[in-house]
């Protein structure tokens, strides 16, 4: 049969709409063109130093606490004083935060307590009069508040601090007072190069350990400060550390103490034998101290020396040394430590907290042992004498015996006796002995 033309028409039209329509079917439709998003906001600098996505909270909650109290009763008998009974309480706390892209921080209080009467014992300038001088005056202060920068092996860090350097001989926090002497400073150490530990601080207040208490003399309130501590060391020797420093002290309200302090000392350790922990320790140290800005004396030189040695042998430490804190050509100045952890040094009856104007040399002695139950129990003896002059400045006797209870707790007895010669111009070397007996608790 044949068709039309004309009934052709419907079915062609209808063949091409389909084809059309499949074709556009397989083609993505059309989309109008998107303006690109504009870029997220950057953080602004306060924004980054908080670290406000989420680590601020971070570095407080991986933080440390500290907690430290220490039960304390100390006897003192100066002889011609009324003796002294002060049971005290140290405690404590602070707050370490973790580091935050090198940022860190610490505060920590103290509060240190008297149990009992507090007349029973004498305050440095205070009273009361007759009774022998304890120098733990209750008080409750901010101990530490500082922040910290730490980049590249080296550390800057500003507000109240704990500076110790060296051997505690010329700059500690004489940690044994129940108040730790502390620095309102800004100081710097660096460990980058291999070997090598620089350090500088300045320091604009000293925080004794009198306190901030009442009444106190000016001769005991913290120093008002302008001093720099320079201390330079290398370790990379087998044989031991060399130590250069320069410590320039300058106090607006105690021109006695200010001076200049350069020295240079050489400390380590050899072993002989590991399996019988044979060994043997050194010290040698040397420093030269001049005037220095508002000194009391216009001028002075006066020489510092230490040697030391000792053998540790399985349990049994023995030892000798060697110190002289030299006078002035004149014999009225003494070499002066006022920032030192001075009960470490010329024996824990405190004699020699200040250095006679003619100079001190002190020959000591001292065995060490580990008793049973892990007891480690060391005694010391003491020969004074004048370095100028040569006046007997008598002798002493101390001893320390403590345990460990686990990692918190320490238990301790310490005992010194001073016989004293009290030659005229040193009224204050009278026979002596204090004790005591104390419990600590470190977390």
């Amino acid at each position: 049969m044949h068709m039309k033309p004309n009934h052709l028409m419907p079915i062609t039209s209808a063949l091409v709409l389909a084809a059309a329509s499949a074709v556009y079917a397989q083609e993505k439709p059309y989309t109008a063109p998107v303006a690109p998003a504009a870029p997220a906001a950057q953080p602004t600098a306060i924004e980054k130093f908080l670290n406000v996505d989420g680590k601020l909270p971070e570095a407080l909650a991986k933080g440390k606490f500290n907690l430290n109290a220490r039960l304390r009763y100390e006897f003192a008998d100066g002889q011609t004083t009324t003796p002294a009974h002060a049971p005290t309480l140290r405690t404590r706390f602070g707050f370490t935060s973790a580091p935050l892209n090198g940022f860190q921080g610490m505060v920590e209080a103290e509060n240190i307590t008297a149990l009992g009467d507090r007349a029973n014992y004498g305050l440095p300038g205070i009273g009361p009069a007759g009774k022998t001088v304890v120098a733990d005056p209750p008080t409750t202060e901010i101990n530490q508040a500082w922040a910290s920068y730490a980049k590249y092996d080296t550390t800057l860090k500003a507000g109240r601090q704990r500076i110790v350097l060296d051997n505690h001989r010329f700059v500690g926090d004489v940690g044994w007072r129940q108040n730790m002497q502390t620095y309102d400073a800004a100081s710097i150490e660096s460990k980058y190069f291999k070997d090598f530990n620089l350090y500088y601080g300045f320091a604009w207040d000293v925080n004794r350990v009198f306190g901030d208490v009442a009444g106190l003399p000016a001769a005991n309130r913290d120093f008002d400060s302008e001093s720099h501590f320079l201390n330079f060391s290398y370790s990379g020797w087998k044989y031991g550390k060399v130590t250069a420093y320069a410590y320039l002290l300058e106090f607006d309200n105690s021109a006695a103490n200010s001076s200049a302090t350069y020295g240079l000392s050489f400390a380590g350790a050899y072993t002989f034998d590991k399996e019988t922990n044979l060994k043997a320790n050194y010290r040698a140290e040397y420093a030269f101290q001049t005037d220095y800005k508002n000194s009391a004396l216009a001028s002075f030189d006066c020489h510092y020396y230490n040697l030391e040695s000792s053998l540790d042998y399985k349990k049994f430490n023995v030892g000798a040394g060697y110190e002289v804190l030299g006078s002035n050509q004149n014999g009225t100045r003494g070499f002066g430590t006022p920032l030192a952890t001075l009960h470490a040094f010329n024996g824990w009856a405190d004699i020699f907290l200040a250095t006679p104007t003619t100079g001190l040399r002190d020959v000591y002695a001292f065995a060490g042992v580990k008793l049973p139950w892990e007891m480690p129990l060391k005694v010391i003896y003491h020969k004074f004498d004048a370095d100028r002059g040569g006046a007997d400045f008598g002798y002493e006797y101390d001893a320390v015996l403590s345990r460990a209870f686990g990692k918190n707790w320490v238990a301790m007895l310490k005992y010194a006796y001073y016989d004293g010669k009290a030659p005229a111009g040193n009224a204050g070397q009278v026979d002596t002995q204090k004790l005591w007996a104390q419990v600590e608790f470190n977390f």
